[in-house]
């Protein structure tokens, strides 16, 4: 399988809403389903070749989605992808807390689900995928995402505490506890929880195993690691079992699985050699 990749990230006024993009182009894909896995990221996916194809898992409850542009909130299980032998296209990871700004609906109205990004309320999205298959290279393409969203960028008020609140979870990989988050913004537990999942779409709780999830998966893409009992207890887990089990409840299998199928270039000893 012959694999291209390109990040890069968005300009600086969309940076409070776009983590980073990513371009990707695979040949040879043999894999017959992708699972896309839970993080705490909304994400945009824009497909420069076949349509995407969600057959499985959030978004798929009513048949298969097949779409060029497809955004997904929030999840707690994976979102199952059919392959394509070629593959090309681009990766958004969105903060939930400013998606309105940008998809014109809010984190909370797309948790747990993938939908068609052309029935959302943006000028962009329907002619978006065509505009950016004439493009040369990918510098030329992240340069349009760029333009194009930047110009229908809206401005939104949020909640500050729940931004202090979501940066503090964030900046601590989901290790800070619910109740000292509340203490200290001098709210209850329970209205903090509350207003939190009126926001962002899951409540904290959920949220910190989001982000504890997406650690384990970064440091496993990453390598340096030597046994998976390494990456529990750097993810913020107690134990391999407890991150074993999280992994089969938010990816619907152990991580031994997902390695096997979605990172092929594993040394004997057990290192992840591709980068995050």
């Amino acid at each position: 399988m012959s694999d291209q990749w390109a990040a890069r990230p968005p300009h600086p006024a969309l940076r409070q809403v776009v983590r980073r993009y990513v371009g990707y182009t695979q040949h040879g894909v043999t894999l017959p389903v992708h699972r896309g896995l839970p993080s705490r990221s909304v994400t945009l996916i824009i497909s420069l070749a076949e349509p995407i194809r969600v057959v499985g898992g959030p978004g798929a409850e009513h048949g298969p989605l097949r779409r060029h542009c497809v955004v997904g909130g929030l999840h707690l299980a994976p979102v199952l992808i059919g392959q394509d032998f070629h593959q090309q296209g681009l990766h958004l990871e969105l903060n939930p807390l400013g998606v309105r700004a940008l998809l014109g609906v809010s984190a909370t109205e797309l948790a747990s689900t993938t939908v068609d990004a052309g029935e959302l309320p943006v000028p962009w999205a329907r002619d978006l995928p065509a505009r950016l298959r004439e493009l040369p290279d990918w510098a030329a393409r992240f340069d349009l995402l760029d333009r194009a969203l930047a110009a229908t960028i809206a401005p939104v008020t949020l909640v500050s505490e729940i931004q202090w609140a979501w940066r503090s979870m964030v900046a601590g990989h989901g290790g800070v506890g619910v109740s000292e988050l509340a203490e200290e913004i001098g709210w209850s537990r329970r209205h903090f929880s509350e207003r939190f999942a009126r926001e962002v779409g899951v409540s904290p709780k959920q949220a910190a195993r989001l982000m504890r999830f997406e650690r384990s998966e970064s440091l496993l893409r990453s390598g340096g690691w030597r046994t998976l009992a390494d990456v529990a207890a750097q993810a913020g887990y107690y134990d391999q079992a407890h991150m074993a089990n999280e992994w089969r409840s938010l990816a619907g299998c152990p991580p031994s699985t997902w390695i096997a199928e979605e990172l092929p270039f594993l040394q004997a000893g057990g290192t992840a050699l591709l980068a995050d």
